[in-house]
């Protein structure tokens, strides 16, 4: 194995670092806060998220318990990210956008003990039992602290001398993702100290400093911290090198364009949704964007034609994709590891990762298929998860007896190694960045009084690539509308889950097991509703 799985929490040269570490001078730029202009140094980082992980201590967290980080971008959320690690806890990020039931179930289900949020956040939080509530401070102070909580900056007070130096396994659990996964409801994804230091490695270290990361990179991060492409591929992954971190809150195409400009931006990580945004843009003519040296697409396969769009906005950048899963990290990237920078095929999601195996295999028999041969990935590697949080038999669907994991995605190798996606075994709704189970919207639909069934499938849009459409059959003698049903629906889950489309039909189609056809409707929505 390339390289040694120690613990996160634990500084080694083949592990992350901080440059104020003995490595580089303890004055190098780590991270920058857009909104304020405030600069963290790697050894401001350090000192202060152990400082963070002292008072985090003091109000009771020990090593396997679970703080939920409900944070937008912002220095707080690595610091916060930082200080769990080395305490030998566990982060679960959660969306800011989600809604009070959706917060309370992932808390619930995490055994969560603290949550570090926003004051502005705390309504949010008014379902959960027995959590202690931690709020930052910057940005919020016209919200009065509410009663109970604990200010975020007691915490950077805190003195680093009593932080405990407990015993850190590289198996133990360092983050829980939400992801849908490929079975459809949302699951926990444990991810191990072991798996988060091997996905850096892989994707940093090397000799090829044109497509890695390097101390003198500013990388702009506006990308959501709650996702693991940010926060593997790129916040972690730029501490390991020691580069510069631009903290964005949010996406806004000028405000981004602006800063790139004025901080001299060198690497900027996007989503199809951004790639467009860019592509359509007459205003990139008034920005200088020249220091932009790479970009790289992830989240979701970037089409063809946005990528030689793009191209054309970034003259002097290499532009890359990659692909993974919340459950394997990264699988492929087309700013891959060759010794000199290449240029890939329009539509390649690059070679895969190093230190790490993929095979293709008959989605039937499973017997591994030759090259150019469409058929199921499938990765294994140190850099999987652990496992789906106390669902062995999602785990076990997931990842073989041999440690293969099933991606669900058909795709195929050409003959230069580079990997094709073309179609997804699984049933998930991919909106911009987002996986959405259609098992966890048909359950709220079917919960309504007047629904009798239903069932949820996508269509494809112009800017994203799914967006989720419900068939719904209605109870006997009932009137229910389709505005009546998104009313319902949607007040219910955040925005990416939404149901676009009601249509009303007969009878869902299902085969003599139960299982919804959903080829059935998404037939029926191509030749009854062509867009």
């Amino acid at each position: 194995m390339f390289c040694k799985t120690l613990p996160l929490g634990v500084h080694y040269k083949t592990g992350l670092k901080f440059s104020g570490d003995g490595d580089g001078d303890s004055t190098t730029t780590c991270l920058v806060d857009s909104a304020t202009g405030h600069i963290f140094t790697y050894a401001d980082v350090q000192i202060t998220s152990r400082r963070v992980a002292a008072g985090l201590h003091r109000l009771g967290i020990r090593h396997g318990d679970t703080v939920m980080l409900l944070l937008p971008n912002s220095p707080e959320f690595a610091l916060s990210f930082l200080a769990v690690a080395y305490l030998g806890a566990i982060s679960t990020p959660a969306n800011p956008l989600l809604t009070e039931s959706e917060i309370a179930k992932q808390a619930k289900a995490s055994a969560t003990k603290i949550v570090i949020t926003k004051r502005s956040y705390v309504d949010k939080l008014t379902n959960l039992q027995n959590v202690l509530i931690v709020c930052m401070d910057d940005g919020d102070n016209d919200v009065p602290l509410t009663d109970g909580c604990v200010s975020f900056t007691e915490l950077t007070q805190a003195d680093e001398t009593e932080l405990p130096k407990p015993e850190i396994s590289s198996e133990d659990t360092v983050l829980i993702l939400y992801s849908s996964g490929t079975t459809g409801n949302p699951k926990g994804v444990m991810i191990t100290h072991k798996g988060v230091v091997t996905s850096i490695a892989q994707k940093v270290d090397g000799e090829n400093p044109n497509v890695n990361f390097t101390r003198d990179d500013v990388i702009i991060f506006f990308l959501p911290m709650f996702h693991l492409y940010p926060l593997d591929a790129l916040m972690l992954s730029a501490m390991r090198t020691g580069a510069a971190i631009l903290i964005v809150p949010r996406f806004e195409l000028n405000l981004v364009m602006e800063l790139i400009q004025r901080y001299k931006v060198t690497v900027v990580p996007v989503d199809p949704p951004v790639v467009l945004a860019l592509v359509k843009s007459a205003e990139t003519e008034s920005y200088d964007l020249s220091s932009v040296r790479m970009m790289f697409s992830g989240a979701a396969t970037l089409k063809k034609e946005l990528e030689d769009a793009v191209r054309l906005k970034f003259p002097n950048a290499i532009l890359g994709q990659g692909y993974g899963m919340t459950e394997s990290g990264t699988v492929a990237k087309s700013l891959a590891f060759a010794k000199y920078p290449f240029q890939t095929k329009s539509g390649a999601c690059g070679t895969v990762i190093r230190n790490a195996e993929m095979k293709v295999v008959d989605t039937i028999t499973g017997v591994s298929l030759p090259r150019k041969k469409p058929g199921e990935i499938c990765i294994r590697g140190n850099n999987l998860m652990k496992g789906y949080l106390n669902d062995p038999e999602a785990t076990a669907r997931t990842i073989d007896k041999d440690g293969w994991l099933h991606t669900g995605d058909i795709g195929f190798v050409d003959d230069d190694d580079e990997i094709f996606i073309v179609d997804q075994l699984k049933e998930l709704i991919k909106f911009k960045s987002y996986q959405v189970g259609p098992a966890e919207l048909e359950a709220l639909l079917i919960s309504h009084p007047c629904i009798e069934d239903a069932a949820v499938v996508a269509i494809e849009d112009e800017i994203t690539d799914d967006v989720a459409v419900a068939f719904v059959v209605r109870s006997e003698g009932s009137h229910l509308t389709e505005d009546d049903v998104k009313s319902y629906l949607n007040t219910q889950v955040v925005h990416y889950k939404q149901i676009k489309m009601v249509l009303f039909i007969e009878a869902i189609p299902k085969a003599v097991y139960g299982k919804i056809l959903r080829k059935e409707l998404r037939t029926k929505l191509e030749t009854e509703y062509p867009k």
